[in-house]
This record gives structure tokens, sequence and C-alpha cells, in this order.
């Protein structure tokens, strides 16, 4: 089964239904035991670092999503789910975050002309072909909603970068926990594959 976690901050409807139409049995829950058993975990989000964060503290669920994270199971953080990995951000200052990963979440500066958020398709360059990346090409398109993006994280996570004025590192994968700062529930054919690669894994 898969574990949606629903920590009141999240899109997750979209994420449930891509997961179904892949043939996969999934549950939306904050059920600390459903989400411990789970083959297989998903970290949605939309919203704010800070207010996801409180949401995750007053459910009691941060200590399991961080033992999920770390565990052997396959872990997907997508769009504020990869940023709520990290130590803290740019947009809720003195809110800690999960701290699993190392990397700073800043906003994306208003330059170019480029609007904020970055709403649209993206191409990412890939840094890892492995994993969640298995099989797609580099230089494909995947849907972004944000205006806070991962800066700086180890070069040995980090899985796929794009351009919006600045580089974006937009996934990092270390191991069975992956992170994905585009939505791949909402990127078509490719972030079906990436979805897939994700399920498949044991």
């Amino acid at each position: 089964m898969v574990a949606i976690i629903d920590y009141g901050a999240g899109n997750l409807s979209s994420v449930k239904k891509a997961v179904d139409f892949l043939g996969y049995e999934s549950e939306i829950t904050q059920d600390k035991d459903k989400i411990l058993a789970a083959s297989h975990v998903i970290l949605p989000g939309v919203g704010s670092f800070g207010d996801a964060m409180e949401s995750m503290r007053q459910r009691n669920l941060v200590e399991t999503v961080k033992m999920a994270a770390v565990s052997s199971k396959p872990f997907l953080g997508i769009c504020l789910g990869l940023q709520l990995l990290f130590e803290s951000s740019e947009e809720s200052p003195g809110v800690e975050g999960l701290g699993l990963l190392e990397g700073k979440i800043v906003r994306i500066p208003q330059k170019d002309n480029l609007k904020v958020p970055h709403m649209g398709w993206n191409s990412i360059s890939l840094t890892q072909k492995n994993g969640v990346f298995d099989g797609i090409e580099d230089n494909g398109y995947f849907y972004f909603v944000h205006s806070f993006y991962l800066k700086d994280a180890k070069e040995t996570v980090v899985a796929a970068t794009t351009e919006y004025g600045v580089t974006i590192q937009c996934a990092v994968q270390k191991g069975k926990l992956c992170a994905t700062q585009f939505h791949p529930e909402k990127s078509g054919r490719l972030g079906l594959r990436l979805l897939e690669n994700f399920l498949r894994e044991e």
C-alpha cells in the first residue's frame, strides 16, 4: 500500500489519482502505523513551509515522516515536500524543517522579466539517470509551481536541475529517498513514468 501523507497542506487528490491510475493501491492518511507499514510513502506539499511544519507538528507527524524517509522503503517528496526535507527556508525564518538533507531553500529572484511564482513547464537537466529517473530522457519537460527553490545541496544527491533566471536544483535522490520540486502527477507522460519508477521500487 502507498501512503500519501495528509498533514493538511498537500495536493492530495491529484497525487492519489495518478497512483491509482498506475494500478497501485493507495491511501491518504495521517495514521502513524499506516505510514510506517506502507510499502511506499509520498509527502506532497502545497502552501508555505512554516504552515506545513506546524500542521505536521499539530498532528504529531514530524517524527513519523522522518522515520519513513530514512527507512528502507521508497519515499517521495513533491514540491513543498522536497523543501521540507531540508533544515529551513527563507519563506519561514526561524522554522525548523525536517533536516534530513543539507541545502538552502531560498526565494526565486525577480529578474529578467520572469514571473514569480514560477508556474508552468520547464525542461530539466538530469545529473542522475537511475532510480526514479530511469528511462526518462534528458531535457524532458515537467510542471512547476513554486516561489522558493533549492540551492547548495550536495552534488551527490542532486538528481536534476532547471533554469529559471537561476539554476534550480529541482530533484534530489539519495538511496530510496527522492524528491522533486516539480509535480510529476501533473507532468503528463514523463511524470507518470517517474511515478511508476518510484512505485516499482522495492
